[in-house]
């Protein structure tokens, strides 16, 4: 009978611990899903800071490849055998130049050395001409300029005569299918194909003409004239002769005069300005004929395109002789305006 409470006071004890435990184990779940929340933030936190530092790796390395380098003894030493290597380049294309333009070119094989084999012509003659001017062509033909045979025979004798023109603004119209059918018929033209034929392009053509008639022929001596020239062509012949071998030459009626600044007048220089306070040109070849020997005509080929022109030819030839050795020589002779009777040429 006294063993009977002893066992209800066990349940009630074993009752008591359950209770106690069921409490304590609540607020465990709880911190353990409080803790999982707080390792995942940490984790995401960790991983998201890794993201940034490698961008930022990323940033600076580029920024580290665009930084200028130090140089080193060697690149300093290499950059100064380029700037040396590149100065010997300058001078070779200098001294390059110069050979060119005293007769050394690649290309000077004449294209009338057939008729003349290897001997050197002593002139080439270029007549200037535009495509109304038929009947005054016709009419050199008649009188000074040889024609057919006679031309061939004094080709023979070292003179190339060709009328120059360029083509028209429309290229291959009917302006430049009659000077085909001409030149055809003649064989006496020079067609510059890369030039516009136009009284305001008439100071370029003094470009191109000398150019072609360099890379066609070998001679001593080039010579320019105006469309309204009749020439003693033997008298002219003589007077080369006497000057053969010469080189620098720039042979012609040599004058001054003062630039026109007025917009409008006859002989109006738009850039004016460039010749000084006394507005007065520098001494150049009148422009009705010009002779030069073959190295000046050679550096007019050379450098063509960096040649600059002026509104009138013969004052654009003088200053391209300003800056090289040219040799001046003022022939009355040439003067083809004056009254005088020993001359060479006279207004047509």
């Amino acid at each position: 009978m006294e063993s009977l409470p002893t066992t209800v006071s066990s349940k009630s004890d074993r009752r008591g611990r359950s209770s106690k435990s069921q409490n304590t184990s609540k607020p465990s779940l709880i911190m353990a899903f409080f803790s999982c929340l707080a390792w995942l933030y940490v984790a995401g936190r960790l991983w998201q800071d890794a993201q940034h530092r490698v961008a930022l790796n990323t940033v600076l390395r580029k920024n580290l490849e665009l930084r200028p380098k130090a140089l080193t003894v060697d690149d300093k030493l290499m950059v100064l055998g380029c700037k040396d290597l590149e100065r010997r380049i300058v001078e070779t294309e200098m001294e390059l130049a110069q050979a060119k333009s005293q007769g050394y070119l690649k290309n000077q094989k004449s294209l009338s050395s057939s008729s003349s084999g290897n001997k050197k012509m002593l002139a080439v003659i270029g007549v200037y001409t535009g495509f109304g001017s038929h009947l005054k062509r016709n009419k050199f033909r008649g009188s000074w300029m040889p024609r057919d045979d006679a031309l061939k025979k004094l080709e023979e004798r070292g003179v190339i005569i060709r009328f120059v023109i360029g083509r028209s603004a429309n290229r291959g119209d009917s302006l430049d299918r009659k000077i085909d059918q001409e030149n055809l018929a003649t064989k006496d033209f020079l067609i510059l194909e890369n030039h516009e034929e136009a009284q305001e392009e008439l100071p370029k053509k003094v470009k191109f003409f000398y150019s072609a008639a360099v890379q066609n022929w070998d001679a001593e001596f080039y010579v320019k004239v105006d469309d309204n020239v009749d020439l003693d062509l033997e008298g002219l012949i003589g007077l080369l002769e006497s000057r053969r071998g010469q080189d620098g030459a720039y042979i012609g009626c040599m004058k001054s005069g003062d630039v026109v600044t007025q917009e409008g007048s006859q002989w109006y220089e738009p850039e004016w300005w460039k010749f000084g306070d006394d507005k007065s040109y520098f001494r150049h070849a009148t422009g009705s004929l010009v002779i030069l020997s073959k190295n000046l005509a050679q550096y007019i080929n050379i450098n063509s395109g960096l040649l600059k022109t002026y509104a009138f030819d013969d004052t654009t030839i003088g200053s391209w002789m300003i800056g090289v050795q040219a040799t001046y020589i003022d022939d009355n002779r040439l003067c083809c305006s004056s009254t005088r009777q020993e001359k060479v040429c006279s207004m047509a």
